[in-house]
């Protein structure tokens, strides 16, 4: 199977995107946890979670394909391709797990998207230029809001995270962690 490419603009990220023989689009795994500043390798355990599983099923593998050589002035001619959806879980699974980075992008398109739908309803036209300029602004703003407010953001869910760990750790050994005394 061979995939066409072509360079998609997300504020101001620029990415790979491919366009396989049947109309759907893949963006390569690796290129998925750079436009969040995650190493590579968080993408690949992201495959072997359990929230991916729920989501696509167990036997879940992402797309190798060929890149059409028409295509080919850089990069890798195989990629290991994901779709879209699979894309924006990761993003989302990132944000759960305290991802600033993913925090901010995933906060950008779903407020662009929304805005998309408004612009339609009130008859608003934009152009493309416009509109990348406009998330490129509402990420640059969403990253300073985020560093103002500092860890203690993310704080909250941490906790709520080790407490459950725990919880779950002392359960497992048939322990009622709420029924430990102190003294």
């Amino acid at each position: 199977m061979k995939a066409t490419r072509s360079t998609v603009t997300i504020g101001s990220l620029e990415v790979d995107g491919f366009m396989l023989p049947d109309g759907t689009y893949r963006m390569s795994q690796t290129q998925v946890a750079e436009c969040i500043g995650d190493d590579p390798i968080y993408a690949r355990r992201f495959l072997t979670s359990k929230a991916l599983k729920t989501l696509r099923g167990e036997g879940y593998t992402p797309d190798t394909f060929n890149v059409d050589p028409s295509d080919q002035s850089r990069g890798q001619t195989r990629i290991q391709g994901w779709p879209l959806e699979v894309v924006y879980a990761y993003w989302v699974y990132r944000c759960f797990k305290g991802s600033k980075p993913a925090f901010t992008l995933v906060m950008a398109l779903g407020t662009e998207t929304l805005e998309r739908r408004f612009d339609n309803a009130f008859g608003v036209i934009r152009s493309e230029p416009e509109r990348e300029q406009r998330l490129s602004d509402r990420l640059q703003q969403l990253q300073q809001d985020l560093d103002r407010l500092g860890e203690g953001f993310a704080l909250d869910d941490v906790i709520r995270q080790e407490r459950d760990h725990y919880e779950k750790w002392f359960s497992d050994r048939g322990i009622d962690p709420w029924e430990i005394d102190p003294s």
